[in-house]
């Protein structure tokens, strides 16, 4: 399997329009996006359809298609369900003519809410419609980030083999939203940074262009390449190290934990005027980081991807001075010494951070499988959560997804763009009581996907790349083995609370108690800790790390707001 294998030539923007709205289509097309798209534009549903097969033949990729509701031979919405068999990872967008919107909603509402159509705009009507445009910029830049077909010659990775190595750094570049490129070592690129380093440098290799111009000119410096990195080593060259800090610096808030409820109380807390640390030991975004589209998030109609979402957050928290340090994971919180006293977070190479406030947003990890065979094959097949980085090297191939909850959904309707076959996986009866009811109604409107309960995985392999699983029903404890190509895990979480320390409460299975959740024998003055505070004064809790959130984006972005007066309380009574 090819790490490199993407399509050919210039994308194309293929449109269908009926004679009467042929101008203002084309125009509106032709005026924002010729000089980077190739627009096409016909008029019926067949010669759509005859010119969508024939780019696909030629390996052409197709980002976008946009059809009227209404063309002479054919239902638009209809036709566009029908060319998701012919390209899936384009676009779809549904065009209405003006007048035509009440009498296309019910169909249009049905249709987006099963995952057949991505988005409906009408026809701009004047000039500078720019509304229509920017939904179509973000469809465009979704369909470019997913389908691995972004140009910017960034980063540049240099790799000799397939590797978990290299899916590391690739997941991290996609998760972060990083433009990068990866190269073979037998590439001219390639070579030109291994000559910088030396013949025996260790892959990955990871140069960070200081200086603009193309590939084949562009001067590389050694002190811009990275040798096998770390996360740690990665994050410093974007956000510096926590040793960058004075020996004296105290931060008025660190936040341990970068998905969005750590983001979002870096954002308010920043904003609101604390001086504020984010520690990560990831990518930023956590596990939404890597969902492929959140739909039910407020504001975003069309959805949002959760790399997009995290960016978006991360730039509004860098805008009000929060300071980021991602890829060292925090080993140890030690409480301050008295009242008022600074709260120390050590990490992982042995450096710490001071705050008089600690927000952990540390959320929740995904279980292990467990099952040695796969656990050797990750980064080569198996990814942890990853669709999105393993998704356009599944085209034409089956994948298997194991899990129940909304991430799951998520990686299995986004990788049906891709693979030819998508199978959940998944212990219960049915996906009603673990997923949300719009994905479980897109998931069995979807034909490419197919949902097998009672299931587990006990096996798998494969030859430099996963070509097999073993697959156990687990009431009758039959075995069957599948061919596969991917295997994506979102098992469940568990906390990641192994750094707090004791007077820190926890349920049986590790979440944080907070409020009035914490035993009445540990409130103080028979009064319990506020809404979000632990058991330790200065230390508060939000997102899937406390008991009984709600593993939503949306709950948890409101209690990281909603932590940060909750913060301002307790430094104005002195701590």
């Amino acid at each position: 399997m090819g790490i490199e294998s993407r399509p050919v030539g210039t994308p194309v923007i293929l449109l269908a329009a009926d004679v009467e709205q042929n101008e203002a289509v084309r125009h509106t097309f032709l005026s924002r996006y010729a000089a980077d798209y190739d627009v096409e534009l016909v008029h019926t549903a067949a010669e759509l359809l005859d010119r969508a097969r024939e780019l696909t033949i030629d390996r052409r990729p197709i980002a976008l298609i946009c059809a009227q509701s209404e063309l002479p031979d054919a239902d638009g919405l209809a036709l566009l369900n029908e060319v998701h068999s012919i390209t899936a990872t384009a676009r779809r967008i549904a065009l209405l003519a003006p007048a035509r919107y009440s009498p296309n909603l019910p169909r249009l509402r049905t249709a987006l809410g099963e995952g057949r159509l991505d988005a409906w705009l009408g026809i701009p009507t004047a000039p500078r419609d720019e509304e229509f445009h920017a939904a179509i910029v973000e469809m465009l830049s979704d369909w470019s980030w997913s389908t691995d077909a972004v140009e910017v010659d960034g980063v540049q990775i240099v790799f000799d083999a397939k590797s978990a190595d290299v899916a590391r750094v690739v997941d991290y570049m996609q998760r972060m939203g990083i433009p990068h490129r990866r190269y073979h070592a037998s590439t001219e690129v390639g070579q030109a940074i291994i000559a910088s380093v030396g013949p025996n440098a260790a892959f990955p290799l990871v140069h960070y262009p200081a200086k603009k111009g193309s590939p084949d000119t562009l001067a590389i410096e050694p002190e811009d390449i990275l040798v096998a990195p770390t996360l740690a080593r990665l994050g410093a060259m974007m956000y510096g190290s926590v040793t960058d800090l004075d020996a004296d610096f105290v931060a008025d808030l660190v936040v341990v934990g970068s998905g969005p409820a750590g983001l979002a109380a870096a954002v308010y807390g920043a904003s609101e005027g604390l001086t504020t640390v984010v520690l990560e030991s990831e990518a930023i975004g956590g596990q939404a980081g890597t969902s492929s589209m959140i739909r039910n998030y407020l504001g975003f109609p069309r959805g949002i991807s959760g790399m997009r979402l995290a960016q978006r957050a991360r730039m509004q928290a860098l805008r009000f001075g929060a300071r980021f340090f991602v890829g060292l994971p925090v080993t140890a919180l030690t409480e301050g010494s008295g009242p008022g006293e600074p709260h120390t977070l050590t990490l992982e190479d042995g450096t710490s951070v001071r705050g008089r406030a600690v927000v952990v947003a540390s959320g929740a990890a995904y279980r292990r499988l467990e099952v040695e065979s796969i656990e050797s094959m990750i980064g080569l097949g198996v990814t942890y959560g990853a669709a999105t980085t393993i998704a356009p090297f599944m085209t034409g191939r089956s994948v298997h997804v194991v899990g129940g909850g909304n991430s799951a959904g998520q990686a299995a309707v986004h990788l049906s763009r891709f693979a030819k076959s998508v199978t959940i996986v998944i212990r219960r009866e049915s996906l009603v009581s673990t997923m949300s009811d719009y994905l479980v109604r897109e998931v069995e409107a979807n034909p490419v996907i197919s949902v097998r309960p009672h299931t587990e995985i006990v096996d798998g392999g494969g030859e430099g790349w996963l070509s097999w699983l073993t697959l156990r029903h687990t009431v009758t404890g039959e075995e069957e083995r599948a061919d596969t190509n991917g295997l994506v895990l979102l098992l469940g979480a568990d906390p990641c609370a192994h750094f707090l320390p004791d007077s820190v409460h926890r349920d049986d299975r590790g979440f944080i108690l907070t409020g009035r959740d914490v035993p009445p024998e540990q409130w103080v003055d028979g009064r319990p800790p506020e809404s979000l505070a632990t058991t330790v004064p200065g230390v508060f809790a939000v997102g899937d790390i406390r008991v009984a959130s709600m593993k939503r984006v949306a709950a948890a972005s409101g209690e990281g707001s909603a932590a940060v007066p909750l913060v301002h309380a307790y430094l104005a009574l002195g701590g």
